[in-house]
């Protein structure tokens, strides 16, 4: 589909989702953010639904101001992909023994390391920068200071929630290997704690929803911000790519007979800010739930634990700020989907994927999420497929 124009105070709200299904709370959501005063373009995914100040599935064109819950509070969240040489002919029948040797490699959940992972360990994994990297943690927030032990040991961590690792097949019969991770612990608290800053400043005070506060440029607290939110989304970057070298590390010694190759990773934020420009402006995009799609620009689109990952290549669709969806979307809250669905339920919805169906999960079941063929077939104009996945391993937190 193109996309609808819906009216909004400052600028229209292009949606490349049906706005009937889109629910009376995120729809009041676009509404207020159309009414920030530096707004220039307000673009919606087909995953479009509720989250904090602004919803997750928005694309939002900024002059001179960024608005930190226009982020997220997990700053550079994202996937990355691998296709590998393996083949179904090479799977063993049982799987669960592979799913473990994953969930001991990776700690899941609020889990982490014993010790920092050293990246020189690891075949083919880039560590130029690593220790410029960690010496400028010193010039982020004091208030966080006191994390960076912790934050050193959830480098090549999952967490939770939607979070998740994934062996698959495209339609090829080709593996895949993916993971959806962000910044951790540490990207949420300067998350936090700049949101909480931006709320105080004296500009945001006439705010329509004060989780809307922004931080306005060449000022010494937009440069602090944005000296945090570019640390934190390259912490979740180098986060992605450990964990994707401890996950080809099992790989390789499960299939030590078949010798797996790699191919070139594909990696994408879904939670950031980029400086971009747009008829003759230079504006600062928010992607919350959103991948860039520039065109050529490859990207992830996840479904659930129980359904399709895509593959896919951006078209440059410059009405959507060269963006598209980061994954199917939720239709119910978490709670919501804890009070409709069952375990059995689960097990019924994950059936043939070797992964968690106990009640800690149910809320992450597939049914609590839209069709991700349908969120597909309505961005035809923001990307294509370059292939299908279908996980038959997941890990989750």
């Amino acid at each position: 589909m193109s996309y609808v124009e819906v009216p909004g105070a400052k600028v229209p709200i292009r949606m490349w989702a049906d706005p009937a299904s889109v629910e009376d709370g995120a729809m009041q959501q676009l509404r207020n953010v159309s009414t920030l005063p530096w707004i220039k373009g307000l673009a919606v995914m087909p995953d479009v639904h509720y989250g904090k100040g602004a919803t997750v599935g928005s694309v939002i064109a900024m002059q001179g101001a960024v608005c930190p819950a226009a982020v997220g509070v997990d700053i550079g969240c994202g996937m990355s992909a691998v296709k590998t040489s393996l083949t179904a002919n090479d799977l063993p029948g049982d799987l669960s023994r592979l799913r473990s040797k994953v969930e001991e490699a990776i700690p899941v959940g609020r889990g982490m390391h014993d010790s920092a992972v050293e990246p020189g360990r690891f075949h083919g994994l880039a560590t130029a920068g690593w220790d410029d990297f960690w010496g400028r943690f010193d010039g982020v927030a004091d208030a966080v200071k006191f994390r960076e032990e912790r934050a050193a040991k959830q480098m090549g961590t999952l967490g939770s929630g939607n979070h998740h690792l994934e062996v698959s097949l495209d339609t090829e019969g080709s593996v895949w290997l993916t993971l959806h991770s962000g910044s951790r612990n540490i990207g949420k608290e300067l998350a936090e704690y700049h949101i909480g800053v931006a709320q105080r400043l004296p500009h945001n005070q006439g705010l329509v929803d004060h989780d809307l506060a922004v931080f306005i440029s060449d000022t010494p607290q937009m440069a602090a911000y944005r000296n945090d939110l570019y640390w934190a989304q390259e912490y979740a970057k180098c986060n992605r790519s450990i964990m994707m070298a401890l996950l080809k590390d099992v790989i390789r010694k499960e299939f030590k007979k078949a010798k797996p190759t790699f191919e070139m990773e594909v990696s994408c934020h879904h939670n950031y800010v980029a400086e971009e420009r747009y008829e003759g402006m230079d504006l600062l995009v928010t992607r919350k739930g959103a991948i860039r799609a520039g065109a050529g620009d490859l990207g992830i689109i996840p479904g659930s634990m129980g359904t399709a990952t895509y593959i896919v290549k951006g078209l440059g669709n410059e009405k959507a700020f060269n963006s598209a969806s980061h994954g199917a979307g939720r239709r119910m809250s978490r709670n919501a989907a804890k009070r409709r669905f069952s375990t059995k339920d689960l097990e019924e919805q994950t059936r043939g994927v070797e992964c968690r169906k106990d009640s800690g999960v149910v809320d992450e079941i597939p049914g609590a999420y839209k069709p991700i063929e349908q969120v597909m077939d309505q961005q035809r104009d923001l990307v294509e497929v370059v292939a299908k996945l279908k996980q038959f391993i997941c890990v989750k937190g």
